[in-house]
């Protein structure tokens, strides 16, 4: 898409959609959502721009700041919070254990 707000929009995530769209006016969301209906369809990337035109249509207004800075995953600020420190998953729920009833 030459004519687009950031580059390679048709391959871009949703999380990157949602990002960098905060700074559109309404007319280049709509011609997001018109380039997307015409070519990929990816339905998650659609619902996003339908939120977003009716959030402005509501009377949000764009964001200021320049979003072509934006960074797949992570955050823009540098956070160090990685995947590798997420806690590992526990032993699996036990089943048949005897359900306790109060009052009863």
């Amino acid at each position: 898409m030459a004519d687009a707000p950031f580059p390679d929009f048709d391959h871009a995530t949703v999380d990157t959609v949602k990002h960098r769209i905060r700074s559109l006016e309404r007319d280049e969301v709509e011609g997001l959502l018109e380039h997307e209906r015409a070519h990929s369809s990816r339905m998650p990337v659609i619902e996003v721009l339908r939120t977003r035109i009716a959030e402005l249509d509501a009377g949000d207004t764009p964001s200021g700041g320049d979003q072509s800075e934006a960074r797949e995953g992570g955050t823009a600020h540098g956070s160090p919070v990685s995947p590798d420190g997420a806690a590992q998953p526990g032993p699996p729920d036990r089943h048949g254990l005897r359900q306790v009833t109060w009052g009863g």
